[in-house]
């Protein structure tokens, strides 16, 4: 038996019991006469003292080798600490050493393997199985770990069934590019791995599964932004027979029951917004609601006044800043150089102070006055001591980068609350979307999701202003789910490849299957898939998903611990019967 006790149980409870440790060496101590160590495993840590009073000669020769991060066995007696440590569980007692085993060595860590380290980022995923001995990451994946058994205990308690679906499946020509694994066998052809499992669960839907669920790892092989990873993991469920409000209700209470359980935080109802009214108010699709800072649109209030900066674009809006008309010059200069950024793309930013007199100051005093003023704050919910600032350019592209600005403002004042949990239901997206490379529609979710009933009849007219019975749930700024109610009958999902630019045989060779499982009495069915990495880092106060993955890539798409992906051999690409391009 290699351990009585783990190295986080033991307390005055245990004082004069025999114990039996595991573990490694987090800290070595010798003053000569006394040697203490602090041994440490998943469970917490525990203090180890040889002492040459109590201790034979032997043995404290014995521990005088051992080093850092060396994995032993100890046998000895619980005793009280003489200075007791009040931060950890096993600060009341030590363990005097009667025999111990060193079961491995190990070389000098790269980093220093505590809470507060000295190892760069890039060091530690390349010696990420050191890094998972250290707090901060090992409780992150015990907090995914019990993120992950709540989600299975909810749906199994709802009537969920959790199947698992293939990962070896075929290409399809929607969405980001696939992974694609050739195949030995079949010369010339491949497999994809899933972006996700959407034909696998209707399918299941198809069968009478009724309610499925799986955590399951899903591939996109696209350009990676700073929080994104190549694989990740999803939260996949399906259910016939229901509407988009049965749907809503059902993962409504999942996200809720989440946030109570691991958080201890009650949720009431999730309100719920337009993808139309979340763009005109935020600027995306997915707005942070822990805090106000809406669109004030001033078109009417700001244009043909003689600055043709307003005067020329399509849109002009605005924010206001709470108690922020104590900018300085410095400062307000500072945010404008900020959207200037290429990552913004503005051109400018205009700036009117509501000082707490009443009065305005602003960039543009010389074309506005108090009572053209005083309109923007009317339209923007300006109050005295706010600070409005305003953008103007084309619509679409003016509000993607006031959004960034909104974002960043709330950072820095502090308003992106980690503990404060605002959900929000975003319906009614557009079905379709033009793509100006393609001269087409795409599907803004994929070609399975239906559209609204009452909007069918403008597919053949007007194919853009076609709502989708498709909903997004967002959870403090970030999209954590969405889904939508599938088509279920062969005859629609026809026509909507046919809006898609697909020829018929171009969709019957890519789903074919799925429309032949539709004559066979498909029920009407929709579902939903939680990004679960996110939701998991959303619910542990953060926003970086990273150090919620045991084993995750870097921004360049690379696991620099195993130094993958990596090339074949000649042998190995022959045998799937691929040529490198020299």
């Amino acid at each position: 038996m290699y351990r009585s006790h783990t190295c986080g149980e033991l307390n005055s409870a245990n004082i004069g019991e025999e114990v039996r440790l595991s573990g490694w060496v987090q800290k070595v101590r010798n003053k000569g006469f006394m040697i203490w160590l602090d041994l440490r495993d998943r469970y917490g840590l525990t203090q180890l003292i040889f002492d040459e009073e109590r201790s034979e000669k032997a043995l404290m020769e014995k521990a005088e080798k051992i080093g850092r991060e060396f994995v032993i066995q100890v046998t000895g007696k619980v005793i009280e600490r003489v200075s007791k440590n009040p931060n950890i569980p096993t600060g009341d007692i030590e363990v005097l050493v009667t025999q111990f085993d060193i079961l491995n060595t190990s070389l000098t860590p790269p980093f220093t393997i505590e809470d507060e380290t000295d190892g760069g980022e890039d060091l530690r995923m390349k010696y990420r199985y050191l890094d998972i001995r250290r707090n901060p990451v090992k409780n992150k994946l015990m907090f995914r770990h019990k993120v992950g058994m709540q989600v299975r205990n909810y749906l199994s308690n709802a009537g969920f069934i959790e199947v698992e679906t293939p990962y070896l499946i075929k290409s399809t020509p929607e969405g980001a590019r696939d992974f694609v694994v050739p195949s030995r066998m079949n010369e010339g052809q491949f497999y994809a791995l899933p972006q996700s499992p959407q034909t696998f669960k209707q399918l299941l839907m198809v069968g009478g599964m009724d309610k499925y669920f799986q955590i399951v790892k899903c591939f996109r092989d696209e350009d990676l932004r700073a929080d994104r990873q190549p694989e990740f993991t999803q939260i996949d469920c399906e259910m016939a027979f229901v509407e988009q409000e049965d749907i809503l209700n059902i993962f409504e209470g999942l996200t809720r029951h989440l946030i109570k359980e691991i958080n201890g935080v009650e949720i009431g109802d999730f309100p719920r917004m337009t993808y139309a009214e979340a763009m005109k108010k935020y600027g995306n699709d997915k707005p942070d609601i822990r805090f106000g800072m809406e669109f004030g649109e001033l078109n009417e209030v700001a244009q043909n006044k003689g600055f043709k900066v307003f005067d020329q674009q399509e849109l002009v809006v605005g924010i206001a800043v709470p108690a922020a008309a104590g900018y300085t010059r410095k400062e307000l200069d500072k945010l404008i150089e900020w959207v200037k950024r290429p990552q913004i793309g503005a051109n400018g930013l205009v700036w009117a102070k509501y000082n707490e007199d009443g009065s305005f100051k602003s960039s543009v005093d010389k074309f506005y006055s108090q009572e053209d003023l005083k309109a923007w704050a009317e339209e923007t919910g300006a109050k005295p001591g706010d600070l409005i600032l305003v953008m103007a350019g084309e619509t679409r592209k003016t509000r993607t980068q006031l959004s960034a600005l909104r974002m960043h403002l709330a950072t820095e004042l502090g308003l992106r609350k980690a503990d404060d949990f605002a959900p929000l239901w975003v319906v009614d997206f557009p079905l379709l979307e033009w793509d100006e490379e393609t001269e087409r529609y795409h599907a803004m979710h994929h070609p399975f999701t239906s559209p609204k009933k009452e909007d069918i009849p403008l597919l053949e007219s007007k194919p853009g202003e076609v709502r989708a019975n498709a909903y997004d749930l967002v959870l403090n700024g970030n999209e954590i789910g969405g889904g939508s109610i599938r088509i279920h009958d062969k005859k629609t999902q026809s026509k909507m490849f046919d809006y898609l630019g697909f020829t018929e045989e171009e969709a019957k060779a890519q789903f074919g299957f799925l429309m032949d499982a539709f004559q066979y009495g498909a029920p009407p069915h929709g579902g939903i898939a939680f990004g679960f990495d996110r939701l998991v880092a959303i619910l542990g106060g953060q926003e970086t998903i990273r150090d919620f993955i045991a084993f995750p890539k870097n921004n360049a798409g690379r696991d620099v611990m195993i130094d993958a992906p990596a090339k074949l051999d000649k042998e190995q690409l022959d045998e799937l019967h691929l040529q490198l391009k020299l």
